[in-house]
């Protein structure tokens, strides 16, 4: 997706016509709707103003290209959120980590992962070191 589509799509999920957007960034409304149509961009100060507004990375808000998302709906996502796509459950409930994700969270090969879960919320992943940590510091704090 380009800039445009993703500045569109950003301003209608969170309810600004663009007289409320560009009001917020110090443009008129003609300004902003060449923004949406391709005409022009805004400088680089204004791109950071937007990226705070809709609370996403400016580089998700200048080029974020969905994968396998458009089939579930979803934009840009909030900043450190990410959707890495879907992956297919094997025989023995294998799953393959996107390389992105891996590549984020630093997941390398022999890295121990901690399984969590919850019933209403799902499935989620953590590093064993970054669980220790977690729990060292509430020890930590608790002892003070």
């Amino acid at each position: 997706m380009s800039f445009a589509d993703n500045l569109i799509e950003l301003r209608k999920y969170h309810n600004y016509s663009q007289e409320e957007l560009a009001e917020m960034i110090g443009v008129s409304r003609q300004t902003l709707s060449k923004y949406e149509t391709g005409e022009s961009l805004p400088d680089i100060e204004k791109c950071k103003m937007l990226a705070d507004i809709f609370a996403v990375s400016m580089d998700d808000l200048i080029a974020y290209e969905k994968n396998g998302e458009e089939s579930l709906g979803l934009g840009v996502p909030p900043k450190g959120k990410h959707v890495f796509g879907m992956v297919k459950v094997g025989d023995k409930g294998q799953i393959v980590i996107p390389a992105k994700a891996r590549k984020i969270f630093s997941i390398e090969p022999g890295d121990n992962l901690i399984v969590l879960g919850d019933e209403g919320q799902g499935i989620a992943l953590i590093k064993e070191k970054g669980l220790l940590d977690l729990l060292g510091q509430a020890l930590n704090n608790h002892k003070k």
